[in-house]
């Protein structure tokens, strides 16, 4: 996709003049597309942003990176250029709340007041709670296609790799795109089975969880592929430390009365999903349940403790799948939700736990997970999602980048709304 650079990009702002309207926690796709939305909506409204990083990037994409279906360098940006135009960008870090007083603390010292604030900051990747991952990943054969500077790394294991032990991991739920760590098992697999290196390869996919996709409709396509790639799963298989050097990796295996064993496995190629959580600076907050994340009103998204608090993205309580796919509704949920509350009226908009998870099973054709909350399928497309097919490949290849860097983030609201 060509790079439709902003006329005049953002720079880094120092504190607004006046307290904004709007103060939004986060410049990823939530962010970036609430302010999008909230511009498009209201042209005069005061919306400062909080992001620190000068890259922005398109995650969905890496799956594809890392089986050499894309190029990585086509999933990042410049910040400056993702911003809209209007919205003061603030380059900090935020490192504190204080919901009371409507103000929030930042990296470099200031203090920010506001009148509505909405979070988005994501989720955390918690690499160092595998013992030893830290110092092994990016090279000895261990990868992972959650860090854009290890999914190339993970198509040049793949490509390189002749046969052996390749084990993939999947951690305890919530993740982002939950079905991200098969993605890379099948399109690894695929490969090599289209290499003639199949009987070969023993593939390995260990899960910390009882299933091997959360919504039950799905899974026997996605049995069919386990099955063609003759991939042996490990349900309640927790990894707990790697040692690269020896390419060992340790496992806690529990079973369903909680008993529990460590088994050391050797590998060739080991592809691992960090456990993940609430950002540090969430959990730590009065924002956060007992669990750390920002508790909302699964319906509105409105903070349950704060009325001028929202939040979307991978942060939130609710129960929908954290995944791009979602926030593209959530955004129009607290853009319009939040509006009204500005204008004290009812909140007028409902999310219905809408998310999407194009599940790559092989090159030319995916299984297009769409569903909502208590697993309600909830498809957008003339398709069976149930069963694998290649215009479902089309779109995750070609249509949905597009529909990410020129809807999401600007304000377009392509096939947005949720069902309620």
């Amino acid at each position: 996709m060509p790079h439709d650079v902003t006329p005049n990009p953002a720079t880094p702002q120092g504190t607004p003049p006046v307290v904004p309207d709007v103060l939004i926690m986060g410049g990823g796709a939530a962010g970036i597309g609430l302010a999008a939305s909230l511009r498009k909506r209201r042209p005069a409204l005061r919306i400062s942003l909080i992001e620190p990083s000068d890259t922005h990037y398109y995650q969905p994409a890496w799956t594809l990176v890392g089986a050499g279906e894309f190029e990585s360098a086509r999933t990042a940006r410049r910040t400056a250029e993702c911003i809209p135009a209007g919205v003061t960008w603030i380059q900090a870090a935020v490192t504190g709340f204080a919901p009371e007083q409507n103000r929030v603390m930042l990296s470099d010292g200031r203090q920010l007041n506001y009148r509505y604030l909405a979070v988005c900051p994501g989720l955390q990747l918690n690499w160092e709670a595998i013992d030893g991952l830290t110092d092994t990943l990016g090279k000895n054969g261990v990868t992972s296609n959650y860090r854009f500077d290890l999914a190339p790394y993970t198509w040049q294991l793949v490509k390189e790799f002749r046969g052996g032990n390749a084990l993939f991991t999947q951690p305890p739920m919530p993740i982002k795109c939950a079905g991200a760590p098969q993605k890379a098992m099948y399109l690894s697999a695929d490969y090599w089975q289209r290499q003639g290196l199949l009987n070969q390869c023993k593939t390995e996919f260990h899960l910390a969880g009882p299933a091997l996709f959360g919504v039950k409709d799905y899974v026997p396509a996605l049995m069919e592929y386990v099955e063609k790639y003759r991939i042996a799963l490990n349900f309640g298989s927790h990894l707990r430390a790697v040692d690269g050097q020896r390419k060992v990796a340790r496992f806690e295996i529990k079973d369903a009365d909680g008993n529990s064993q460590t088994v050391d496995k050797p590998f060739d190629l080991l592809h691992v999903v960090p456990p993940q959580s609430a950002p540090d600076v969430i959990r730590a907050s009065a924002l956060a349940n007992e669990a750390g994340w920002v508790d909302v009103d699964p319906n509105t998204l409105r903070s349950a403790r704060h009325a001028n608090v929202f939040a979307l993205g991978d942060v939130i309580s609710a129960s929908n799948a954290k995944t791009a796919a979602a926030v593209r509704k959530q955004v129009v949920v607290v853009a319009e939700n939040l509006l009204a509350a500005l204008d004290g009226q009812t909140l007028p908009t409902r999310y219905d736990g809408y998310g999407a998870c194009p599940l790559t099973v092989e090159r030319g054709k995916v299984v297009l997970a769409e569903f909502g909350y208590n697993g309600k399928l909830l498809p957008t497309f003339p398709l069976d999602g149930t069963k694998a097919n290649h215009i479902a490949w089309v779109m995750k290849k070609h249509i949905f980048p597009w529909v990410y860097w020129e809807c999401l983030l600007r304000g377009r609201e392509w096939l947005a709304r949720s069902t309620n």
